[in-house]
């Protein structure tokens, strides 16, 4: 596991953000499947003879997925969404509740066979968590292990049913932070609720419960086992040590020597009289506890065992890791078979009858067949070696060429993922990015909607990115990264908020050509649509007799100095989507964000309720959505100079500086030195184009002469109309570059922009 920031909002910028961010993820895809690595799995087997068995899977997407089991297939029957970063592990308690953990620091408990609704997040760890471990007859239990060393034990049932002790460490934040309707909870845990009877979760401290610490490692920790009562506890990570602790206390019973490398993988019999546990050095250990030392090792692997599986009877172990391979060792005899190679590391094994699920660093899952039941059956094939109790061993027989055969080919079925982004570029253009994924295929998505608007198969992902290249500049208004496997692009203020576009540009119909187009503001809009209908269905049947409720302007959010914010004055509060901003509902993205209580939280843009506010959304997006509201940005304007190209007889028109917005288009420029010189007179500073007198410093309107026509109330002049050119650096500039253009590809100096003008003849 990669020490890398959260697609959250603990994100992998350096300088500490004050303001929360709102981050979108982006699904090209049908929800059913996976679109990164599988780090861990579960299997539920029916209580009833005829019933339906499920897997659940745990991906470095973000979410869980729940699978029903036949004989020769799996379909996919929830997803399990809410978690900020990567699942790293789960488990399941009792019959029919499942624990995740993830490197967004929580837990997160769900019903098994709910729609995939979170009824509790666990909040203790400081860092990731790396790993879950359950008792098997002892449905309250669960450990959790992670970075910086901590280790907690929970009862799951005290933590679900809050007592009176008062703490931090546990919210009641269902579905995601986001909790519906007063009735959805228990009374015991009902919240103050506020005026539009949601109930949110509060950060603040709650009635609550503490979990058990078991205080001891030094470094982080990667692995967890529990024996079936839950009496007994083993954690292993970087300090290459396996640790014994009693869950009920939290006390060390011993400490365990002998691996050279971190342990990554434990597992324990159901008395807990002996331990497995597989490690970075390569090598398999099996330890006695109750004579607390190592009585075997095996050396069957010739890189990290990330992976162990036992039978039920502790007799045998399945192991897999970083080599790509999966074995079969007896450990008695220590006979090994591999079983079978896979194209990714091996990062979670989990035994079902006959059969094991193995999943990898890709985003497939495969059941190969295991004879769980009786292994001997495959050691008759013959193929076997015997392992090794040193570790080199098996190197040096790998090296020698004489790999055992793999005594499956094929598995006996897969769950297809999607291949996940592994590569990605931001377009000039601000709207579109260049991705490549694990399969090698290359696409063009349009992030203001979400959607892939070109799929190139299989090419050069460099010459693709040189094709497409544009010679415009538009602000960094976003930010991207693939961590979760898809494009997650994030949104912080005030920086979303600088990049415009001419509304013609955008293609938008039914507004002024020159109309600015706020990018970030427009795609808040798309990405909030549902919430703002659900919104207004809600106070519309709360609609207040004054009538104003349904103005669109938030009377409840937070009133700002208008210092510090402008209200976007050609926005006029119109809440209409344009097409451009328009996401698909089929697959919709996912918002990750936080707002002033309750931590951060992922759902769904279709499943938000209109519920949602402060609480849950950070202030300046409910600001822009609802009250077209902006903070002040910086940099929206271009300074520049005007001159007459050295050597013609133009006459001079300005001698101070001009400001234009940084999106206007050269041919406004051409077309207010046009209308200077056919004028053949200042224009009056007060007049209502805003374009300049000479030798005044001030505005040139992005409305100046908008389409080359002049004023109405202005004759049309007996002069012809000159033909202009404009140049910068010498070079022709093309009318539809904008002033940012020239300025970043032509001009490219930090002083202010000079531009010159000329007439052309004969034209």
């Amino acid at each position: 596991m990669h020490r890398v920031g959260s697609a959250g909002n603990n994100s992998n910028s350096s300088r500490p953000r004050k303001e929360k961010r709102l981050t979108y993820v982006l699904n090209d895809s049908d929800d059913t499947k996976h679109s990164a690595g599988i780090n861990c799995l579960a299997v539920l087997k029916s209580s009833v003879s005829d019933g339906c068995n499920y897997l659940f899977t745990g991906s470095r997407d973000g979410t869980l997925k729940r699978w029903a089991l036949a004989e020769d297939a799996a379909t996919c029957s929830a997803t399990f969404e809410s978690h900020v970063d990567w699942v790293n592990d789960t488990v399941i308690a009792g019959e029919n509740t499942l624990v995740s953990c993830s490197s967004d620091t929580t837990l997160k408990i769900w019903n098994c066979l709910s729609d995939g609704t979170c009824t509790r997040t666990l909040r203790q760890h400081s860092d990731y968590v790396t790993c879950l471990a359950a008792a098997e007859r002892n449905a309250n239990v669960v450990a959790s292990g992670g970075l910086g060393g901590e280790v907690f034990v929970w009862d799951i049932e005290a933590a679900v049913t809050p007592l009176s002790k008062s703490s931090d460490v546990m919210e009641d934040d269902c579905s995601n932070g986001i909790n519906g309707s007063a009735n959805s909870l228990p009374v015991s845990s009902l919240r103050p609720i506020s005026s539009n009877n949601s109930i949110t979760a509060h950060t603040t401290q709650c009635p609550g419960y503490v979990p058990i610490a078991a205080k001891g490692h030094k470094e982080s920790v990667y692995a967890l086992a529990m024996n079936d009562n839950g009496s007994l506890l083993v954690s292993g990570g970087t300090e290459k040590v396996v640790r014994v602790w009693d869950p009920r206390t939290g006390s060390k019973t011993m400490k365990l020597r002998g691996h050279t490398d971190n342990v990554r993988a434990l597992l324990l019999d159901s008395t807990g009289r002996y331990c497995l546990s597989g490690s970075s050095d390569s090598m398999i250990r099996l330890w006695d506890l109750g004579q607390q030392r190592c009585v075997h090792s095996y050396a069957v692997h010739t890189d990290s065992v990330w992976a162990l599986a036992s039978t039920p009877t502790f007799t045998h172990v399945y192991s897999g890791g970083r080599d790509l391979s999966l074995y079969l060792t007896d450990l008695t005899t220590r006979e090994s078979l591999l079983l079978c190679t896979k194209e990714h590391p091996v990062l979670q094994l989990a035994l079902h009858d006959d059969s094991i699920w193995v999943a990898t660093t890709d985003s497939s899952v495969h059941r190969w067949p295991a004879e769980g039941r009786n292994p001997q059956k495959v050691f008759q094939r013959g193929g076997s070696f015997l392992a090794g109790n040193l570790s080199f061993s098996r190197a040096r027989v790998s090296l020698e060429g004489s790999t055992p055969a793999a005594v499956y080919k094929e598995p006996i079925f897969s769950i297809p993922g999607t291949p996940a982004i592994v590569q990605h570029e931001i377009l000039n253009n601000r709207r579109h990015v260049l991705t490549k994924d694990s399969a090698g295929l290359v696409k063009l998505w349009e992030i203001t909607r979400g959607v892939v608007v070109e799929d190139y198969g299989q090419v050069s992902f460099d010459e693709k990115k040189q094709q497409l290249f544009e010679m415009v500049s538009i602000p960094a208004w976003f930010t991207v990264d693939t961590r979760l496997g898809s494009l997650s692009v994030h949104l912080d203020t005030p920086q979303c908020f600088s990049a415009e576009m001419y509304s013609v540009d955008l293609n938008i119909t039914g507004k002024p050509e020159d109309d600015k187009v706020n990018l970030a503001r427009e795609t808040l809009k798309g990405l909030l649509a549902h919430w703002m209908t659900k919104r207004r269905q809600r106070l519309g049947s709360q609609a207040s007799a004054n009538g104003d409720v349904l103005s669109g302007k938030d009377n409840t959010a937070r009133s700002l100095a208008h210092s510090r914010i402008e209200v976007d004055g050609n926005a006029e509060n119109d809440s209409m989507v344009h097409p451009p901003f328009e996401f698909s509902t089929v697959s919709p993205p996912s918002i990750i964000s936080e707002g002033s209580q309750g931590g951060p939280w992922r759902k769904k843009i279709t499943e938000l309720d209109g519920t949602e506010d402060e609480k849950d959304f950070p202030w300046w997006v409910l600001d822009c959505v609802l009250n077209n509201r902006l903070p002040p940005r910086e940099n929206t304007k271009c300074s520049f100079y005007l001159h007459p190209c050295e050597g013609t007889a133009v006459q001079i028109l300005t001698q101070g500086k001009l400001s234009a917005p940084r999106i206007l288009r050269i041919n406004k420029v051409v077309n207010y030195v046009v209308e200077k010189m056919v004028l053949d007179k200042p224009i009056d500073t007060g007049s209502t184009d805003g374009s300049l007198a000479p030798g005044h410093g001030g505005q040139l309107q992005h409305s100046a002469v908008a389409d080359g026509s002049f004023k109405s109330g202005l004759k049309p002049w007996p002069k012809p109309r000159p033909s202009v050119e404009i140049l910068c650096n010498n070079q022709v500039l093309s009318t539809d570059m904008s002033l940012a253009t020239v300025r970043a590809y032509i001009w490219k100096k930090p002083e202010d922009l000079v531009l010159n003008y000329r007439v052309v003849q004969g034209r």
